[in-house]
């Protein structure tokens, strides 16, 4: 029943009321117990006719005896009550349970019991007995706390020597106190979206809620009413089908549970390792569940069960089912579509096609390990399969505009067909005009440009300004095109002639042997 909190609470109630001339209101929000409770106290001791010196010289013992002074039955109501009550607690943690079903429950075996109010006061000074500092109350499965420890713990390098400090993740079930360890690399989105997965595997459901920290791979900008979620976690959260409720920025009682929790880590966790040397973070972590295992099959101090018992006796069954498949990490990046209908993964350094009729508009890029997502309008538009290429073109056919597409039956061979018949020379500017694009179809493109020419210029023409092209190194339908309309080639191809016209020879020329 916990007497001795119990009956310090009673003396610094009287203190504060009789002596210090607290209001019950004021001593209640001092003390963490309602008013009316305050108010019990003090007229019980003001029944009992005793002095404040009184109060001070009676032991614990005789202080209960005084307090509890009334009638036998009241006395015996009371102690049955009590006995009672730690079942009422464990009961109150279910989903939908409330205190007025557990005082039917009552009536029914006892149909001579106490009223309703009557059997909510006694639990009230039952509650305050137990513990002063009332703490919160969560129902099973609804809350997950999540938080890293201050300390780090150190890793080494078993060829360098070199020592890596790294981050201690803690969750706790609101309910069951029941805990969840894990040493990561850092605290970075990755590897924090990560140990919450692991999380929920281990407790082998879901909660209706994770409460973090306002760190940055959980909350992007915290706010007392909106906090704005980081975009990765909020789609891990919505593929668990849960909620996040970041705890409020400099209020750490909204996640108490979880910082009195990283100071019992310290204690149970950090302390027995503090002399051992870790080589790799999986070998750290063994020894961490090792450890926390005990810590979870522990008793409470205040309560015959562990938190694991509790886990399995209440919380497991409120847990929500977890997914048939584990969260593939996602990123996002908003990006305008280009002239091209194509848009750029920066990370990537790749180029992904839309529906051409997306160009220039802004569209939102959610990419996986395996896969480019494209969405307009909270609507997928287009999906590819992620290319690590860089500079390099994915593209559907159907996402150009219909009077650009090519023909599947156009490709690099009907090109080249088509080439040859012009010339050799024309061939080979194809050839290279295809080898100097990062995309084929680019290169499609311009080719159907150059071999295009031929219809309104005559192919002896074509095939020299290809010819001109291909000794410049110039590869581009502009500039053949150009070429021809200027007649450059004519030029060009008079230049090569006079530069390989023969010398007659005669006795004033000398040769290289003259040399020698």
């Amino acid at each position: 029943m916990g007497a001795k909190t119990e009956n310090n609470m009673i003396r610094e109630i009287i203190r504060l009321v009789l002596e210090n001339g607290k209001s019950t209101r004021e001593c209640g929000e001092l003390l963490k117990v309602s008013k009316s409770t305050v108010a019990e106290y003090v007229q019980r001791f003001k029944r009992c006719t005793l002095s404040l010196e009184d109060l001070n010289r009676l032991s614990d013992q005789d202080l209960e005896l005084y307090l509890c002074k009334g009638s036998n039955s009241e006395n015996n109501t009371q102690r049955t009550l009590f006995e009672l009550f730690p079942y009422v607690d464990k009961e109150l943690h279910r989903t939908g349970v409330t205190l007025y079903i557990l005082w039917e429950e009552y009536k029914l075996n006892n149909p001579q019991g106490i009223s309703y109010t009557r059997f909510c006061h006694y639990h009230r000074l039952w509650k305050a007995g137990r513990n002063v500092s009332m703490h919160q109350h969560y129902k099973a499965g609804e809350k997950l706390f999540v938080d890293f420890t201050g300390k780090k713990l150190p890793i080494i390098n078993r060829d360098t020597g070199e020592i890596t400090e790294v981050e201690v993740f803690v969750a706790v079930l609101g309910c069951s106190h029941y805990t969840y360890i894990e040493a990561i690399p850092s605290q970075k989105k990755r590897d924090f979206i990560a140990a919450n997965q692991n999380t929920l595997q281990f407790f082998g459901g879901v909660p209706k809620a994770i409460v973090p920290d306002c760190l940055k791979s959980a909350v992007i900008k915290s706010d007392r009413y909106e906090p704005e979620i980081n975009s990765s976690y909020y789609d891990f959260s919505k593929h668990y089908n849960t909620t996040i409720l970041p705890a409020r920025a400099l209020k750490p009682k909204d996640k108490s549970l979880v910082e009195n929790m990283v100071k019992t880590i310290y204690t149970r966790v950090f302390a027995p390792l503090r002399n051992m040397q870790f080589f790799s973070i999986e070998e750290l972590n063994e020894q961490m569940w090792r450890l926390l295992d005990d810590h979870n099959n522990m008793k409470f101090q205040q309560k015959e069960t562990t938190r694991k018992s509790l886990f399995d006796e209440v919380e497991k069954e409120s847990l929500l089912p977890l997914p048939t498949t584990l969260y593939q990490l996602r990123d996002f990046q908003k990006v305008r579509v280009q002239y091209n209908h194509h848009v750029y993964l920066k990370e990537d350094k790749h180029y992904y096609s839309v529906p051409w009729e997306y160009t220039g508009k802004e569209i939102l890029l959610v990419y996986s390990a395996s896969l480019v997502e494209i969405y307009a309008n909270h609507q997928r538009i287009a999906s590819h399969k992620r290319s690590l290429q860089p500079y390099g073109y994915t593209t559907e056919t159907k996402h150009r505009p219909k009077d650009h597409q090519f023909k599947e039956q156009f490709g690099h061979k009907e090109i080249c067909d088509w080439a040859v018949r012009i010339g050799n020379q024309t061939l080979e500017y194809i050839n290279a005009m295809i080898a100097a694009r990062n995309h084929p179809e680019q290169a499609y493109r311009s080719c159907l440009g150059v071999l295009s020419l031929a219809k309104k210029h005559d192919k002896v023409n074509v095939e020299k300004a290809c010819t001109m092209g291909n000794q410049l190194k110039t590869y581009s339908s502009k500039f053949i095109r150009n070429t021809l309309q200027n007649g450059t080639y004519r030029f060009f191809d008079q230049k090569t002639q006079d530069t390989t016209k023969v010398i007659n020879i005669h006795a004033n020329i000398r040769g290289k042997e003259t040399f020698k």
